[in-house]
């Protein structure tokens, strides 16, 4: 069974550490001969997964992408739905967490808010189906298996999903340049979402509308804005200072 291919060291350990049963055959560039190769191809000799030592350009064809010397064939990953991600978060103790992107159409973008969503403890990250990057080859590299680890969710109606979370008592905090609030006059102790708008475009109005509060980053330079994934993970840090307090 064909599936997708994932690449990148990181990757690639974290299909392996987590959801080996995914992996079909690996391609690892000639010339490594490290621990770090040891560990990988006696793990899938263990699985029984077939590897094979290639030239550099083997992979480049494979893959068209920065591939570290690391290539594996995997089979499609579980999409979560939205009942799989409202279901898990009323089986939690903990308060929900989440980031919300409308609009992210850059999958290094994705990919680098995916790896900072992990590192903060985000319970999922959800996206509308229509106009969004989803989880290609090049943002689960980007993600460092970030990818792997944080439930990433797709929903036709984001407006209608954010309803949702308000009836479920989750706060809505977004982000806008002429919000009057900064981020660190926001509360984000409680159950909250983060939501982030598109590159360039920030949010659309229907998603604007739906937030409960609206907030921006201080910028005292020349610039009048940060990059997507850049303005993400100064919120996101904001929000575990607060939590962790």
């Amino acid at each position: 069974m064909s599936g997708e291919f994932v690449f990148g060291w990181h990757a690639v350990e974290a299909v392996l550490k987590r959801e080996p049963e995914r992996l079909q055959q690996v391609w690892i560039q000639t010339g490594r001969q490290d621990k770090r190769v040891k560990s990988i191809t006696d793990a899938l000799d263990t699985l029984g997964v077939r590897w094979k030592v290639v030239h550099r350009k083997e992979l480049d064809e494979r893959v068209g992408g920065v591939h570290q010397g690391i290539v594996a064939e995997v089979s499609e990953s579980r999409e979560w739905t939205e009942d799989d991600l409202l279901a898990q978060l009323a089986s939690s103790d903990k308060p929900p967490f989440l980031l919300v992107l409308d609009g992210v159409t850059d999958p290094h973008n994705l990919g680098a808010c995916m790896r900072t969503a992990d590192a903060v403890g985000i319970q999922a990250v959800i996206v509308p189906k229509d106009k969004s990057a989803t989880l290609t080859p090049v943002a689960r590299k980007v993600a460092c298996g970030a990818a792997e680890t944080v439930p990433f969710v797709r929903v036709t109606n984001l407006a209608r999903f954010l309803r949702g979370l308000q009836e479920q008592g989750v706060w809505l905090i977004g982000t806008a340049g002429e919000a009057d609030a900064t981020l660190y006059q926001a509360d984000f102790k409680g159950p909250m979402a983060l939501v982030m708008g598109a590159e360039g475009k920030g949010m659309r109005r229907l998603t604007r509308d739906h937030c409960d509060q609206l907030i921006n980053i201080p910028m005292l330079g020349h610039v009048d804005s940060l990059n997507v994934s850049v303005a993400t993970g100064v919120c996101l840090y904001e929000a575990l200072r607060q939590r962790l307090g």
